[in-house]
């Protein structure tokens, strides 16, 4: 839906796919997905997982990741609220500041490096807004290693954020806090 908005809009867009995702398989359980009249708005971010504890957010590839992370996590009974940014620039950031005021923790996860990255610009947009009072904990940023991206699919698996850092990073977030 966000790739029909893309390309019907005026304005230049540059469309960038995660190609480690060109062999995953999704249901798709959503009517709207295949009516050419409906289509996702550009800058607006998705909650993908309501919760109340701590506030994930993500895109492309690791919103999935991110998802599996709060299933093991709600087992443990730790709410995550899973936001999918979609898109990058425009970042939503009233979705995140709203959540986070809402849930007093923020975890940022993406596959790229750190330095300069999207995670950081999330960092930053609560530090600058309303949403760095309501901070209960300190927010956490998991990235893929600073180094090249190795060839070796069991090397890229060590070197990008998987559901055990993710699960880490939450926890690492909800210490002391008593559910």
């Amino acid at each position: 839906m966000l790739l029909k908005a893309s390309i019907r809009n005026e304005n230049p867009v540059i469309f960038l796919e995660n190609e480690l995702m060109y062999s995953q398989e999704f249901k798709i359980d959503n009517p709207d997905f295949f009516d050419a009249s409906k289509v996702a708005p550009i800058g607006k971010a998705k909650v993908m997982r309501p919760g109340n504890h701590v506030t994930v957010v993500s895109f492309s590839r690791m919103v999935g990741v991110c998802l599996t992370a709060a299933e093991e996590l709600a087992k443990d009974g730790i709410s995550c609220e899973v936001i999918n940014l979609r898109t990058i620039k425009p970042l939503d950031r009233e979705t995140i500041i709203n959540s986070v005021m809402k849930t007093g923790r923020l975890v940022a996860v993406e596959d790229g490096y750190p330095s300069s990255g999207v995670t950081a610009e999330i960092l930053s947009v609560i530090m600058e807004s309303p949403a760095f009072d309501y901070l209960d904990a300190p927010a956490q940023r998991l990235a893929a290693w600073d180094i090249p991206m190795p060839y070796a699919k069991s090397l890229e698996t060590m070197t990008t954020p998987g559901v055990k850092e993710v699960v880490q990073a939450v926890n690492k977030t909800m210490s002391g806090v008593r559910l």
